[in-house]
């Protein structure tokens, strides 16, 4: 009976996905045909790829290989050390859109559930990362999309600088979550964390989308397993990430409010 229900959940959620996929409304966690069927399409520049080997190649400070959740609290560490350093208190595009394409692995690991956020996280990192190209800072995205009346606009930078904010965020959440429950499943703790950040700006339909999902995702011990953590390991990396982004979370609600953007969409 378990079995026939989570198969029918995600039946359910990758249904109602493809049915929704052309919907006129970029919301984050709904369209994962709307990119490549897969991240390695991105060739060279592929965020989730690159995200997975530079975790493999980095080390701390004794050699020891990181783990997914050191790798990114360092990467987030950083980053926000940065806002105190920079010449305007502000964040660079490229060092924003590096140090959140690590998070692509997080998604990873929380299996074919959360596959369709991985895809279309990896998608808005990507485009801020090409955005970096020509813009320096994050003040620079939202002023150049301000002046030509595209900050909401789909596919723009901005929208998706609130999205990747919006992932960063929901991370965040999920952790604080895991943290505070005992239980062995997900299923609650994610739930909660996906009400709190994403549900108030998503349809009945989409919300119904996703509740079905979460029959897919993984246990609490099978998630350990995938990010190579014990039960005491992964609460002090947890509280590292849910430290380092909660500054750059504001700084990027911040930025919006500056210019008199709202934030409920």
């Amino acid at each position: 009976m378990c079995l026939r229900r989570c198969v029918h959940g995600v039946w359910r959620w990758f249904s109602l996905a493809t049915l929704f996929q052309n919907s006129p409304h970029d919301r984050i966690f709904l369209r994962p045909l709307k990119f490549p069927a897969s991240p390695s399409s991105f060739s060279s520049k592929n965020v989730s790829e690159t995200g997975r080997a530079t975790m493999g190649a980095q080390s701390d400070l004794n050699g020891t290989p990181l783990t997914p959740l050191s790798a990114i609290a360092e990467a987030l560490e950083r980053l926000a050390k940065s806002l105190d350093s920079g010449p305007r208190g502000d964040l660079r595009l490229s060092s924003f859109a590096e140090a959140c394409s690590h998070l692509s692995v997080l998604f990873g690991c929380l299996g074919v559930a959360f596959k369709f956020a991985e895809i279309d996280f990896v998608a808005k990192v990507h485009d801020l990362l090409e955005a970096s190209k020509t813009f320096g800072s994050l003040k620079d995205v939202l002023d150049h999309d301000i002046r030509h009346g595209t900050v909401k606009k789909a596919g723009s930078h901005s929208r998706n600088l609130r999205r990747v904010r919006q992932g960063l965020d929901l991370i965040r959440v999920l952790f604080e979550q895991f943290l505070s429950s005992k239980g062995s499943s997900l299923k609650d703790p994610a739930s909660r964390a996906y009400a709190q950040v994403c549900a108030p700006f998503h349809s009945w339909a989409v919300r119904k989308t996703v509740a079905a999902g979460m029959y897919a995702l993984p246990t609490r011990e099978q998630l350990l397993v995938k990010l190579n953590e014990t039960e005491y390991s992964v609460v002090k990396k947890m509280k590292r990430y849910i430290d380092a982004s909660e500054p750059i979370i504001r700084h990027v609600d911040k930025l919006f409010i500056s210019k008199n953007i709202s934030l409920d969409w």
